[in-house]
């Protein structure tokens, strides 16, 4: 089949809750372009859930980083940030060395699209194309770290082990800490939690799982927070945890989800400290000696070690993906549901 026949199949979200597939054709690539074809594709559970259920702010774009999803949030709308293919066709002014190559790209969902050479990075050889879907998630961990800092003999713990909680607390497990701690309201992930080497693990609901998690960290509370389960509330439980001059980080995007939060009492007089952090920029205090480069090649060596592959619970075609979205709302808050830690879209090209 030539470039120019290529028939894309695209997921978009029309509506809350409404999703389509649609189909493009797309013509030869134009100067400077390249024609890609989607071998597979990462399922987002936390911010790709927030645009099904239309929760993202429409006064900003999607993602002001990535080409493509710069348009506000408004549907009909495209989304997907980790997709990894094959260059099937280049358009003048494009070397020849690309034609072959397997590519990871930040892309929506889709089974053929078009990138300029540097808006997709080559996958090393050594690394899968299923681990390579990882990159994004792993690089948001790495950044989490670095925003963090953890320090030799301090306490941790992390809040919500969805994949880029399970990543984070695989990185942590690498420091010297005095304690690392986990908390999600799904037994499935407290339990894979405490395989991966967390001292202790608490359900946020059980107040004996939470009073052995504060005995562990001890008068002073937590060091270091990470709050990454996408619940706003959870901060509030974050704060609890806290003692003088902690740090909380977080990791969560809420779009429009809000929840009170109690920075009144000894939340205030502890100076705490909480640190938005985002994937798209690197903390100032590192960005003198640390760019993205860097960061990919360290997070590329973190899928090497960890081998976030085999986190990968189900395959699904993408002309299924109501039927995924549907799954993943019902699971979003049960802790009784089977734990569907990390859906890829695959495609038959």
């Amino acid at each position: 089949m030539s470039a120019a026949a290529i028939k894309a199949r695209q997921l978009w979200f029309t509506a809350p809750e409404q999703v389509e597939i649609r189909t493009q054709t797309l013509a030869a690539p134009a100067p400077g372009k390249m024609l890609v074809a989607a071998q597979c594709s990462a399922v987002s559970a936390g911010t790709e859930l927030l645009v099904y259920l239309g929760l993202l702010p429409q006064d900003m774009p999607v993602d002001a980083m990535l080409p493509g999803m710069q348009q506000n949030a408004s549907y009909p709308l495209q989304y997907g940030y980790a997709s990894v293919g094959e260059v099937i066709s280049i358009g003048a002014g494009v070397e020849a060395r690309w034609l072959g190559q397997r590519v990871f790209a930040f892309q929506p969902h889709a089974s053929h699209f078009m990138a300029a050479p540097d808006e997709v990075m080559v996958v090393p050889e050594d690394i899968s194309t299923e681990a390579a879907l990882f990159l994004a998630n792993m690089e948001t961990a790495v950044n989490l770290l670095q925003d963090g800092n953890p320090q030799l003999g301090e306490h941790v713990v992390v809040l919500g082990q969805g994949i880029v909680g399970v990543l984070l607390l695989q990185l942590l497990r690498q420091f010297p800490l005095a304690s690392l701690g986990a908390i999600d309201t799904v037994a499935a992930r407290r339990q894979r939690a405490e395989e991966l080497g967390a001292h202790t693990v608490a359900d946020p609901a059980n107040a004996t799982e939470l009073a052995a998690l504060m005995q562990q960290l001890g008068s002073r509370g937590a060091d270091l927070i990470y709050e990454v389960s996408g619940v706003p509330d959870a901060l509030n439980l974050a704060i609890g945890l806290t003692g003088f001059a902690s740090r909380i980080v977080i990791g969560s995007w809420y779009g429009k989800k809000s929840a009170p939060i109690t920075l009144g009492g000894t939340a205030h007089r502890n100076r705490l400290q909480l640190i938005t952090s985002q994937v798209s920029t690197i903390t100032p205090a590192l960005s003198g000696r640390w760019d993205k480069q860097r960061r990919f090649a360290l997070a590329w060596e973190m899928i090497r070690q960890l081998r976030p592959q085999q986190w990968i619970g189900e395959h699904i075609a993408i002309d299924t993906a109501a039927l995924l979205y549907q799954r993943l709302h019902k699971q979003q808050g049960a802790s009784h549901v089977h734990d569907l830690l990390q859906a890829v879209f695959v495609y038959n090209n």
